[in-house]
């Protein structure tokens, strides 16, 4: 049987970066996911939630696809942090996190709607603040502009300089797309990236 479709339901550059790693044809289709926290939700909870929607919403349209949706949002102390969205937003979350452990949970979903298969996954990476003084904060935030990531902190560049140690066990999930978990969840789907296409 012919390789199904794979797409990517998301506008990310890192996601995309990422998933073409894997050396499989994708399209990317942005989907139309309201991304507003429900009250009492968990950061865990919300990514994973957005994740599966955004899979869901995008293989609605494309159901004979691999549909793959992701989220991330960081966990201060339970407080969910998002895009910052602007250089105020993002210097006050970072000096939030100076010296703190924050949790990014990073969730990928995978859709395949002409079976009836939704699963998604969630991978925690626990992140070590150094203590960071406001000279160090506004350097970083002029040079990187970091505001389209969740704490700001992007850690595949300058970002690295801003933390002490990673705790992964999926080492792109910190950039935006666990590739292992992505991996396992579309050989469940059907679509193992090692097996050659019919």
């Amino acid at each position: 049987m012919a390789r199904p479709a794979l797409i990517l339901a998301s506008t990310s550059r890192y996601r995309r970066e990422l998933l073409q790693r894997l050396r499989l044809p994708f399209e990317v289709v942005a989907p139309q996911v309201d991304e507003t926290p429900h009250a009492d939700e968990t950061p865990h909870a919300l990514a994973r939630r957005l994740a599966l929607a955004k899979a869901h919403e995008v293989a609605a349209r494309h159901p004979h696809a691999v549909v793959i949706g992701s989220d991330q949002v960081a966990d201060l102390d339970g407080t969910p942090l998002g895009k910052p969205g602007s250089h105020e937003r993002a210097a006050a979350q970072l000096r939030a996190m100076s010296a703190r452990r924050v949790v990014f949970h990073t969730a990928v979903a995978v859709v395949r709607a002409d079976r009836g298969f939704a699963d998604a996954r969630t991978a925690p990476v626990t992140v070590h603040f150094r203590r960071l003084d406001d000279a160090q904060i506004e350097r970083y935030l002029r040079l990187e502009q970091p505001y389209d990531c969740a704490g700001s902190a992007k850690c595949e560049t300058l970002g690295i300089a801003l933390l002490e140690a990673i705790d992964s066990d999926d080492p792109t999930a910190l950039v935006g797309l666990p590739l292992i978990r992505t991996c396992a969840l579309l050989r469940a789907a059907g679509l193992d990236p090692l097996a050659a296409a019919a």
